[in-house]
């Protein structure tokens, strides 16, 4: 049994995708941010950053991962999915990943701020955030322009990439003219696993721009 703590953001679907994918059996267990749960320090005897998703390997003495990337690796590794296990194969999915690690998720994770939590609109800091994005987009673009997946087959790369630019326009980035990204978004998205692990752990509607999401995302950096 796998327990999984975490919340209704891209990071957090990573881990419920992943565990949808492979069909490990586990237990959700919702923080809420708003609440500040994440820096309570029961939870930070688990995971000392602070942050979500982190699950614990109960079936592994209690082993406990934080960190999505480092998450989405244990369990691939774990199962024998979604990784493959050929030297030059492994690599590719790997390097996708920390792209995504490294890139889009701090990128655009910074053009959510700026674009819809911080109090002071700083147009700089919001176009430096958002052309980064897009230019990252353009990059997965010419990827996916000759395979249908990011790292050869579906993988991981696939699932810590998808969350993210599924709601690019959350940050104010646009995918015009991307029309293989367009693609591999809705593929994608119509995987069970993914439309299941999307909701976990539980349905965030990020269309009214008012919604707890953006007060929550206040309430934390401001």
């Amino acid at each position: 049994m796998i327990d999984l703590y975490t919340a209704a953001t891209p990071n957090g679907w990573k881990a419920s995708i992943m565990l949808e994918e492979i069909g490990l059996p586990y237990r959700v267990n919702p923080l809420s941010l708003g609440k500040l749960e994440q820096k309570q320090d029961w939870y930070l005897e688990i995971n000392p950053n602070g942050r979500i998703p982190t699950i614990v390997d109960r079936d592994a003495d209690d082993f406990a991962v934080f960190e999505s990337g480092a998450i989405l690796l244990y369990l691939a590794e774990k199962t024998g999915r979604l990784l493959p296990t050929d030297f030059h194969g492994r690599s590719t999915v790997v390097q996708w990943l920390m792209f995504q690690m490294g890139g889009v998720g701090p990128m655009q994770g910074q053009a959510n701020v700026f674009f819809r939590y911080a109090p002071e609109k700083i147009e700089f800091a919001i176009e430096r955030y958002q052309r980064e994005t897009r230019r990252l987009y353009e990059v997965l673009d010419r990827r996916l322009a000759g395979n249908q997946y990011l790292a050869g087959d579906y993988s991981i790369a696939d699932i810590a990439t998808w969350p993210w630019v599924s709601i690019h326009g959350w940050a104010g980035v646009d995918t015009d003219g991307l029309e293989h990204l367009k693609r591999w978004i809705e593929e994608i998205g119509a995987r069970p696993a993914v439309r299941k692990g999307r909701e976990i752990p539980r349905p965030v509607d990020l269309e009214a721009r008012e919604t707890d999401v953006e007060k929550t995302g206040r309430k934390i950096l401001v």
